[in-house]
């Protein structure tokens, strides 16, 4: 833990405002590994429906496949985020941020594969293309400072950017450079290109 972080904040890699909801679909990460990135999505289940406990299923395997139609394309899916961020803001962890999440996929950022082993990934619900809204990107903020307060942070990307042309989420209707504006930090944390951005006060 770096010294100027909140001890008060976390116990081990939970974060204590976040509400936990543990998934089983995790593990360790790779001796020496450098949690130095941050990987935002965006998700919704089914697809632009939104408030419903379907996410929060699939992250704990325990989704009724037979729910929905769209639930079939995903059947047996077993994947997980850190974090997960509600329409009205609210912030769910279902892994210790210590610990590997299943949400990258096969993906290259900063010139290393394999970006669950050194990433957190944060879910924000919403839609590729659509916009999120004001209380999602208070608690991404909040979140990210938290986060770089317990972990050596340098990199934040999209899955967009780590899997290009396999992903397209967060997806335009993310505003980049609205979050850099909020959290203060340098353009080297971001995505050369930020899709969907406005210049800062712009």
């Amino acid at each position: 833990m770096r010294p100027e972080a909140d001890a008060g904040s976390w116990t081990g890699g939970w974060l204590a405002t976040a509400r936990h909801c543990p998934s089983p679909n995790q593990g360790p990460r790779p001796e020496g590994a450098q949690i130095d990135l941050i990987v935002l999505h965006s998700i919704s289940l089914p697809p632009g429906v939104y408030g419903g406990p379907e996410v929060e299923q699939l992250f704990t395997n325990t989704l009724d496949w037979d729910a929905h139609p769209y639930f079939g394309q995903i059947r047996g899916m077993e994947v997980s985020a850190h974090f997960f961020i509600r329409r009205d803001g609210e912030l769910v962890q279902f892994v210790d941020a210590d610990a590997r999440a299943w949400h990258a996929g096969a993906s290259c950022w900063r010139g290393r594969d394999n970006c669950n082993d050194d990433s957190i990934g944060i879910e924000l619900e919403g839609l590729e293309g659509e916009s999120f809204e004001n209380a999602q990107y208070a608690t991404l903020g909040q979140l990210c400072r938290h986060l770089r307060e317990r972990y050596p942070v340098a990199h934040i990307a999209g899955h967009e950017h780590i899997a290009p042309g396999r992903k397209q989420d967060p997806g335009p209707g993310f505003d980049w450079a609205r979050l850099q504006h909020e959290l203060g930090w340098s353009l080297a944390y971001f995505p050369e290109t930020m899709t969907g951005a406005n210049p800062p006060g712009g």
